[in-house]
């Protein structure tokens, strides 16, 4: 036992250890790893990793202040396990400020601390600057957030290596021995000062940060709202990245079940129903899918590392995939300061092919960071909702027998992973045997992972432990259902609060009504009828006569008559009572709530189109139409599903029909019952949601409507309305929406919730500190959905409406980004608008991209000459019968791609959906891209920028 002096020796030491790490950056670093030295000598490990005797009772207060463990001191021979709720609740008076103060520590050295009362949104992230158009690395740690949440943004796969890159010279870093590197070495010079004491010790800087990954991003969700917290999980989802499911904040006394932040995470795996009644793919939520779930935690000691384990469990042979972070990984064994007690979760997802899937069916992955006995809270949790919970451990003595014993009603299926090195061997026997009848075990619960050599049996024994778990009656649960155990044991639920159930509630009572789709979009968004496509037609006929030579007066004013009429029946309707549920939705005027109510709407009417079987992407990529063979835009791979676009598609037909009135007098406006429209949906469009440009119904702008959007926007920004346009065009399924979504983390509709037609148009913030450097103040978005289809339409109304679309997103643009498939082809409509817009003067700057990105591995083509990309005996011979009475077309076309950029991106996925992560490739080909997107607009090379009115006026002449 160590002795009262010794320990004193150690607290001082400790203490020494403090002062000298305080004058760094003038913060109050504790010495991370002398902590875990001081914890080491006292529980009694030597190097060899040898366990001392058990320090008895009279010792454990000593031992919890300077180890910073939560057992509860255990008194007599009673099985009685009195845990804590996961916070620190004995703390040794000799260190009250390293105990109290962690977090704060942590916060004020990663610069969070000012986002404590005011949080940061997810438009602070957003935002355009300096930094957006460099490849940086972190040079501070206070750079560590906004380098992590740029990679999350990027979908790059290293976002979680916290490696700092310190501005100092290279020979005034610390030279290394044996390839480790000096991290203690400390210099000082009582020459230079004679009143120099201890506090004159000054660390040399080091290439590395101090920060644990876990660490930055615990601390980052608590700095963040709850909106940015969807989206960095929705991110590192995308990444195959563990996702937290309990945050820790050990601080304030509460930690935090994150049901919330992961309602945005929605898969797609490969589902195999009972008696054989065939496999399909089917799309849905992990919050809501009921799965077999399986934990893993440490108890005490273990010499295996539990997220390497998982790692190699949800890996297939050959690969290996970082889910979880482990010590092996970049500064993966830095000690956690605030991450000790995180609960992450993962999944495995069958993609239908042998060789890849290692279990048949989906499974969910918990894992415990640190010591179940110092968040008995969370380890409670685990065990009330997993199938089964495998234990790590070396050492299982009284104090771990007394710990499980409590245990003893659980109806969890439990398994101990032990070493057979480490540990008293008889000791731990004979607490096995006497846990075996309390948690209703035999000596097949217990496996011992011999070595590394059997590494691969050892995995197979595992798997099979859980396939056969998984195939008897076992505990099935979704993340909502862990949620109810959460609020039981008394965790924080992240959606528990007035706003986001108020929004709810609202959601509910829309949903509700609706039992068939097709039935509710014709009885209750009624102006999106025959009515609203009559007059669209009307009004796009009377355009076209604008521009012939000596238009007949009596077929426009027929025109005219006909679209009032059709817009004086509109105006006739009332809003239906989803509709107006919706619109005091949006008119909240709590912006929180706004968004609470936008999402829950969108999850809500995506779960109206229930997961139903669909063919595999293998059919679905045979079956879509070859460019230039016949295509339909009326027939989408799978159903337009019923969306937010809906709803606020009907208030613009409102404002449309009721403007329409106004403007020819029928109407006074002093009467106008939807003025405010713009004004609830530009809210929106601030908030980062984007915004129906281009009606997907009609495919026709609704030109009154989008002018009071611009115009609302203009009084919005104020001064800062100076406008870069920015549209992508190209086939549907060539990866428009994802670029987009990954280039500027927009939410643009992708997979099967993206709409089948319709553009939009989503905004994006530049900095003020940059807006004089780029020339904007705001970045105008537009992508083009599924407006230009791939065929080569024949000669008729088809092939006109295409074009005249494609030329009015190109004309109202600076910068154009054109979207190829596998194959070389530009679609028609977009080569035919490259030479409307010539003869007009308006050249934006174009950008080509060719993309192979599928959710299955592709052939990749051959590399190709940037030159070749249109190859005259095949795109400008097929497009001549379009283009033949443009003069000097041909050589427009051939030397297009002579003077604008061309870029090859890798594909997406880095393996088979749906484990596969986003490719490391695809993610530096997309930052290149925008660098250079945003360089052509600083240098000029994207045309004078526009401010709003003159978006105006150009929508109203396009």
């Amino acid at each position: 036992m160590a002795s009262p002096g010794f320990l004193g020796a150690l607290k001082l030491y400790a203490a020494l250890w403090w002062c000298v790490l305080s004058c760094k950056q003038n913060l109050a670093v504790v010495g991370f790893k002398t902590r875990i030295e001081v914890e080491l000598l006292v529980k009694g490990h030597s190097d060899l990793g040898e366990v001392a005797p058990e320090v008895k009772p009279s010792d454990s207060q000593t031992s919890v202040a300077i180890a910073d463990l939560e057992w509860r001191e255990m008194e007599g021979d009673d099985c009685g396990f009195h845990y804590g709720d996961g916070t620190n609740e004995a703390q040794d008076n000799d260190f009250p400020t390293v105990e109290r103060s962690r977090l704060q520590e942590m916060l004020s050295l990663l610069g969070l601390e000012t986002y404590q009362v005011q949080k940061l949104t997810l438009q602070d992230s957003l935002q355009i600057s300096f930094d957006s158009m460099k490849n940086w690395a972190p040079q501070a740690p206070k750079d560590l957030p906004w380098h992590f949440l740029r990679k999350l943004q990027a979908l790059n796969a290293e976002a979680r290596n916290t490696t700092m890159v310190l501005d100092s010279p290279p020979e005034a870093w610390p030279t290394e021995k044996g390839g480790q590197t000096e991290e203690g070495m400390m210099y000082w010079d009582p020459a230079e000062d004679v009143a120099a004491d201890i506090y004159s010790f000054s660390e040399l800087p080091m290439p590395d940060t101090p920060v644990n990954p876990l660490d930055l991003l615990c601390a980052l969700l608590l700095s963040s709202d709850t909106f940015l917290q969807q989206e960095v999980l929705l991110k590192m989802s995308l990444c195959q990245f563990a996702l937290p499911l309990v945050l820790p904040d050990s601080e304030n006394h509460y930690h935090t079940f994150l049901l919330w932040a992961l309602r945005g995470v929605v898969r797609t795996w490969w589902f195999q129903p009972p008696r054989g009644l065939g496999s399909f793919l089917r799309e849905d939520s992990v919050v809501l899918s009921r799965v077999p779930t399986f934990a893993f935690v440490r108890m005490d000691v273990s010499s295996n590392s539990k997220s390497q384990l998982l790692n190699a469990v949800l890996s297939p042979a050959r690969r290996q995939w970082d889910c979880f972070w482990h010590r092996d990984l970049n500064l993966g064994t830095n000690p956690r300061e605030i991450a000790d007690g995180l609960v992450e979760i993962s999944w495995f997802f069958p993609s239908g092919k042998e060789d890849l899937d290692v279990f048949p069916e989906p499974m969910a992955f918990l894992n415990l960071r640190g010591d179940i006995g110092s968040h008995w809270l969370q380890f409670k949790l685990l065990t009330e909702v997993s199938s089964a919970v495998f234990i790590l451990t070396d050492n299982i003595s009284k104090k771990e027998y007394k710990l499980l014993y409590s245990m003893r009603e659980s109806t969890t299926k439990y398994y101990f992973i032990l070493s057979p090195y480490r540990g008293k061997r008889n000791t731990n026997l004979r607490f096995l045997n006497r846990l075996i009848p309390v948690l209703k075990i035999d000596h097949s619960h217990v496996l011992v992972k011999v070595s590394s050599t059997d590494g691969e049996g050892f995995l197979r024994r595992i798997r099979a432990i859980m396939c056969s778990v998984a195939r008897s009656p076992c505990r099935r649960m979704s993340v909502e259902d862990m949620a109810h155990a959460a609020r039981k044991l008394g965790l924080r639920v992240d959606e528990d609060f007035e706003e986001c159930q108020k929004a709810k509630d609202r959601m509910e009572k829309i949903v509700r009504k609706i039992k068939d789709v097709d039935a509710y979009k014709r009885d209750e968004l009624r102006l999106q009828g025959d009515p609203a496509r009559k007059a669209a037609q009307a009004e796009r006929e009377f355009c076209q006569l604008q521009w012939a030579s000596e238009p007949p007066e009596k077929h426009r004013a027929e025109l005219r008559r006909r679209a009032l009429e059709l817009r004086v029946q509109q105006n006739g309707q009332e809003p239906t009572s989803g509709v107006q549920e919706f619109i005091l939705g949006v008119s909240s005027p709590s912006p929180s709530e706004r968004q609470y109510f936008l999402r829950w709407m969108e999850w809500g009417l995506a779960r109206l189109g229930q997961p139903r079987p669909r063919q595999p992407p293998e059919t679905l990529l045979t079956l879509r139409p070859k460019l230039g063979g016949p295509s339909d835009l009326n027939e989408p791979l799978w159903p337009e599903p019923l969306g937010v676009e809906h709803f606020l598609r009907e208030m613009g037909q409102f404002y449309e029909a009721e403007s329409c009135l106004v403007e020819a007098g029928r109407l006074p406006a002093g009467q106008r019952r939807f003025a405010h429209f713009p004004g609830l949906a530009v809210d929106l469009l601030l908030g980062g949601l984007p915004l129906e440009l281009v009606d997907g119904a009609t495919l026709s702008i609704p030109v009154r409507w989008v002018t009071g959007l611009l115009k609302e926007l203009h009084v919005r920004l104020d001064r800062r309305s100076r406008l870069v346009v920015l549209s992508a065009l190209g086939v549907p399924g060539t990866g428009k929406s994802t670029l987009l979504n990954t280039m500027f983390g927009l939410k643009f509709a992708t997979g099967r919730s993206c709409s089948a037609r319709g553009a939009f148009m989503q905004l994006l913030p530049v900095a003020e500190g940059f807006s004089q450097d780029l020339g904007c103040d705001q970045i105008l978005v537009i992508d083009s959905g599924g407006l230009i289809s791939g065929a080569l339409a024949s000669a008729g109304d088809r092939f006109e409406l295409e074009a005249s679309l494609a030329t009015l997103l190109m004309g109202l643009s600076n910068v154009t980004v054109v979207s190829l498939a596998e194959t070389k082809d530009i679609p028609p409509a977009v080569l035919h608008a490259f030479l409307r817009l010539e003869k007009m003067g308006h050249m934006p700057n174009y950008q080509f991209v060719y993309q192979n990105l599928h959710d299955l591995p592709v052939p990749s083509p051959k590399p190709r000459d940037r030159r070749q990309l249109l190859d005259p005996p095949s795109d400008l011979s097929r497009a001549a019968t379009h283009l033949e009475k443009q003069g000097g077309g041909f050589r427009t076309l051939a030397g297009l791609t002579e003077r604008q950029h061309v870029w090859h991106i890798p594909a997406l996925w880095h393996g088979a959906p749906p484990m596969a992560a986003v490719s490391l490739g695809y993610s530096e080909a997309i930052f290149e891209l925008k660098r250079c997107l945003l360089e052509n607009i600083r240098n000029g090379l994207s045309n004078q920028n526009k401010n709003i009115q003159q978006l105006i006026d150009l929508v109203r002449r396009l």
